[in-house]
């Protein structure tokens, strides 16, 4: 039986990179669908911050997710305080947009760091404390950048095509014991990074290259990982959802057909 059957007391979600952009997103859409959440962010005073403007049933704890000693210590105090875990969103992730040759080791090694060994620690970490419940769900954010391939992002793409595997690993190993494991890769998305880099031929080039014609938000991003924690989603396990307005599924032509 999950926790989420179990009845056991209300719904816990931890969410990593909660302080901003798809993290605080997502803390919205899991208090709305009534659980409490545990917000984990490396930048504790915006963290602070957006749990202040969340209200109440946040706890924030600034953490590194890339530290097994700072997670640890995490995963304890929302145990303490909220007695469970049912759901966790890794999240929290980083980029570098360089090219290939460009792109240093430790910039290679920081960003696998956080995007790939981050979620492994987290959920290592987080699935114990799942299974005193009866078990629970984990979602991976990965990107489409893990599917698919593109310039100036060697580090980036590869990290999330990492973790893209490792989803199919954990699903595996943790569906046998109660806990299901899914993945949500975003494609093009209306964060305030995506406003700061993308120029506007950026943009115009992703629209011509998406089906429906936009950008994604980061309402919808959350939405659909909520989604896969909840009951709706019970016989969903090692999955990768493609949140991407059709962008994995086009190939060339779209701006013709538009004509």
């Amino acid at each position: 039986m999950t926790s989420e059957r179990a009845g056991a007391g209300t719904r816990v979600a931890v969410v990593t990179g909660a302080a901003r952009g798809i993290g605080l997103a997502l803390t919205r859409k899991f208090l709305e669908a009534g659980y409490r959440v545990a917000m984990l962010d490396i930048d504790g005073p915006n963290l602070a911050t957006s749990a202040k403007e969340v209200g109440r049933g946040v706890l924030p704890i600034a953490c590194d997710v890339c530290a097994p000693d700072q997670v640890k210590a995490a995963v304890a105090r929302v145990e303490s305080e909220f007695g469970r875990i049912d759901a966790l969103v890794n999240n929290a992730g980083i980029v570098v947009f360089k090219k290939l040759l460009d792109t240093t080791f430790e910039e290679w090694s920081r960003v696998l760091e956080v995007n790939l060994s981050g979620p492994f620690i987290c959920t290592q970490l987080c699935a114990p404390v799942m299974l005193k419940t009866g078990g629970g769900a984990v979602v991976n954010i990965t990107s489409i950048s893990g599917l698919r391939a593109s310039s100036l992002r060697v580090a980036y793409g590869t990290s999330k095509a990492g973790l893209d595997h490792l989803t199919k690993q954990q699903a595996v190993e943790l569906g046998n014991l109660g806990i299901r494991v899914n993945a949500v890769a975003p494609g093009p998305v209306d964060t305030a990074m995506a406003k700061l880099v993308h120029t506007p031929d950026i943009r115009a080039d992703y629209h011509d290259a998406i089906p429906l014609n936009r950008y994604g938000t980061e309402d919808e991003i959350a939405q659909a990982a909520v989604f896969l924690c909840s009951e709706q989603a019970s016989y969903i396990n090692g999955q990768t959802l493609a949140v991407d307005g059709g962008f994995d599924a086009a190939g060339i032509g779209l701006p013709s057909l538009r004509g």
